[in-house]
């Protein structure tokens, strides 16, 4: 009878990006597959569904249909649905839909079990499911699966179960990779664990009430796992540690590894930026890399009743490292911490610019459930949402329809310095406008309103073509058209280098100004720039080469 059993684990994606592979359900999956307690009891599916999907969009007009869909698509997967179990990874962006799909499955006599950091934080709450799962789930799913499967437990028809936390030892887990429940060829790329836990406590986090302690997987897999990489040709991978370079010394030897096994991949890293220093900074440039650094707020009064301890001037100092060494870094904002103000928030955004990140991400808080600042949030005078995503709605410092301004400067920010491709000549357009980052940014937002502009566009090129139309009527406006033609070679030259260096294809380009004088640190200053040199039109063209994109003048 045992060997009759069925387990599908699903989730829902929020995006189709290997950074928003399923993790979590696959790591599930791999445990129940290597476990004696079940590997040869059940067999085991994963089965994702993800809300950009077409055939996800066409049959989910509302969450009802999107559950009726997802239930559909696990009974054609199961076949069997007599002795059929089904784990949910539920997460903020999903849980609603997988609520109503575990209420359609239990009324099959289906076995529902849920677990993830949504579960975790707040178990009670969840009533839907026959099994809720708090913290790691490699240990306690199989646990339990050998349980339902021997008969030791007895179906309800309502009513759930809380199974509590136990800890993983990370040296024994199996690698869903390496066992392929994941096949790296179905995504175009991979989101790789190399930790779990955080070192810090932030209010905000699902950490805040965790261990404050960091536990690594052991060396062995990650090496195995970047020979399956290399193997595989996969052209990008997330990090899943949320503080990479919480110890250096791994930091640098995992670099070393990269280099050594998959050398033409692309990482992505989140790391801490008190922690970088000089021989970090200058490790990164060992391999093709990314950065994205939680700042949250530039105000350290703000970030102290978040947990969040901050040093603005050595994080000033060990960005500039990663300047002065040539690395690619974003940073973060959060909008709707206690004690932040529309103004504090535009000081960050104008302290986070001065930085010269590659992009600036402005989010929402959301008061997530079980965490610190969701037990606080009376005292920290915080009003949000009683349903996911758990966003800000105001506070003490911050109104209503201020934050919707703060959400008008995230998207103003995110299309034109982001999508726009904007880090090498923004700080110079401000400068020579005499305006701040946060200025322009609503400047731009009240544009785009004006015009009834989009902020969805198919291409670099469109967005381009917006930044320039915008640019032209605001140096009319600040009477400063002397500065426009060079304004506009500078965004035309820039863009067109990284589209190349984006798609590998040619480019032909007018311009009014010589190309050599437009890369010169003399463009920096446009003032200066127009005083000391000259208009003379040219003609270029733009390539790819090992060494990134180029151009050449064309006669």
């Amino acid at each position: 009878m045992s060997s009759k059993y069925r387990v599908i684990c699903t989730t829902i994606l929020i995006e189709k990006s290997p950074q928003a592979l399923p993790s979590g359900a696959a790591c599930v999956a791999s445990a129940i597959k290597n476990s004696p307690l079940t590997q040869n009891e059940c067999s085991v599916m994963l089965r994702p569904f993800c809300k950009e999907d077409e055939d996800f969009v066409k049959n989910s007009s509302s969450d009802d249909s999107a559950a009726e869909y997802i239930c559909g698509e696990i009974l054609k997967a199961a076949e069997n649905t007599s002795n059929l179990i089904v784990a949910f990874s539920v997460y903020v962006w999903n849980r609603v839909i997988l609520e109503k799909a575990a209420e359609i499955l239990r009324k099959k006599r289906i076995w529902c079990i849920a677990g993830g950091p949504e579960i975790s934080a707040h178990p009670e709450v969840f009533t839907v499911f026959d099994f809720v799962i708090c913290g790691e789930g490699e240990i306690s799913v199989p646990a339990l699966i050998k349980k339902i499967v021997g008969g030791e437990v007895e179906k309800m028809d309502s009513g759930c179960q809380i199974i509590p936390s136990v800890p993983c030892d990370l040296t024994k887990l199996s690698s869903p990779y390496l066992d392929g429940t994941i096949k790296l060829s179905d995504y175009e790329g991979a989101l790789w664990e190399l930790a779990r836990g955080c070192p810090f406590k932030c209010s905000y986090c699902y950490e805040s009430k965790g261990e404050k302690k960091v536990r690594y997987f052991p060396m062995e897999r990650i090496e195995t796992e970047l020979k399956l990489f290399a193997k595989e040709k996969v052209p990008q991978v997330f990090v899943l540690d949320p503080t990479y370079n919480a110890s250096k010394q791994r930091a640098i030897d995992l670099i070393n590894l990269i280099k050594k096994y998959t050398p033409d991949t692309f990482y992505y890293f989140e790391a801490r930026g008190e922690f970088i220093d000089r021989e970090l900074a200058h490790a990164f440039t060992k391999i093709t890399c990314a950065l994205q650094i939680g700042l949250q707020s530039a105000d350290e009064n703000i970030l102290k009743k978040v947990n969040r301890p901050f040093d603005k001037k050595k994080f000033v100092r060990n960005i500039g490292y990663l300047n002065q060494e040539g690395v690619t870094f974003g940073l973060d904002l959060i909008f709707g911490l206690p004690g932040e103000s529309l103004n504090s928030l535009k000081n960050g955004i104008d302290f986070a610019i001065s930085l010269y990140p590659n992009n600036l991400e402005l989010f929402c808080l959301s008061v997530l459930p079980g965490t610190d600042l969701f037990d606080r949030a009376e005292e920290l005078h915080l009003t949000y949402e009683t349903e996911p995503p758990y966003h800000v709605i105001k506070t003490d410092a911050i109104s209503r329809q201020e934050l919707i301004q703060a959400s008008d400067l995230a998207a103003a920010c995110s299309f034109f310095y982001n999508e726009g491709r904007a880090v090498p000549w923004f700080n110079t357009v401000c400068h020579s406008l005499k305006i701040k980052p946060s200025f322009f940014f609503k400047l731009f937002s009240d544009y785009m309103k004006k015009e009834k502009k989009s902020y969805s566009c198919s291409s670099h090129k469109e967005i381009e073509n917006i930044q320039l139309n915008f640019l032209t009527k605001l140096y009319k406006e600040k009477h400063q058209e002397r500065l426009l033609k060079a304004a506009l070679d500078i965004v035309r030259f820039n863009g067109a280098l990284s589209r190349t260096l984006d798609t590998g294809k040619t480019e032909f380009l007018q311009l009014s100004y010589n190309s050599e004088y437009l890369a010169s640190e003399y463009a920096a200053d446009l003032n200066f720039f127009v005083q000391n040199v000259r208009v003379s039109p040219q003609k270029i063209r733009t390539f790819k080469t090992k060494n990134g994109p180029d151009w050449s003048a064309v006669k």
